[in-house]
């Protein structure tokens, strides 16, 4: 058995838990879908870090938007959400229709929407954001 106390190191943060009944409606919004914040600065004081949920009703789709220089990391957890930006060389739409457990990558000021088809059951997908802020930039349509 190994020792795994180090007296050189620092003392640790304590860990923090977010429950799912206080996550924060607060947060940056779109038309056609809500956010709520769980991992922030003001809940448990991330400095780097943002993550949360996103849901998007039944036969709803967001507005266009980007999140400014944030990387986004997107896990579906339920429903048939959809992914649409705009492919750079031809200007066509692209839709990503990940499953439950897929992950979606968003590269940073990459317009898109999510919509959700589907007209009986909500999408809901757990997002990270590699800035602290929770940007969220509102766009006319996905040319900007």
């Amino acid at each position: 058995m190994t020792d795994d106390f180090h007296p050189d190191l620092p003392p640790h943060a304590p860990l923090r838990h977010v429950p799912a009944a206080d996550l924060d409606k607060g947060t940056a919004q779109t038309p056609g879908m809500r956010r709520l914040a769980a991992i922030s600065h003001e809940s448990v004081g991330s400095n780097e870090l943002w993550m949360g949920q996103t849901h998007v009703g039944p036969a709803q789709r967001s507005g266009d938007h980007h999140h400014g220089e944030a990387e986004t990391a997107i896990y579906v957890v339920s429903g048939k959400p959809e992914f649409v930006f705009l492919d750079a060389t031809s200007g066509d739409e692209v839709r990503l229709q990940p499953q439950s457990g897929d992950y979606v990558f968003v590269p940073p000021f990459t317009p898109h929407r999510e919509e959700n088809n589907d007209p009986d059951v909500e999408a809901v997908v757990v997002i990270a954001r590699s800035t602290q802020e929770a940007i969220v930039v509102n766009l006319p349509s996905l040319r900007g």
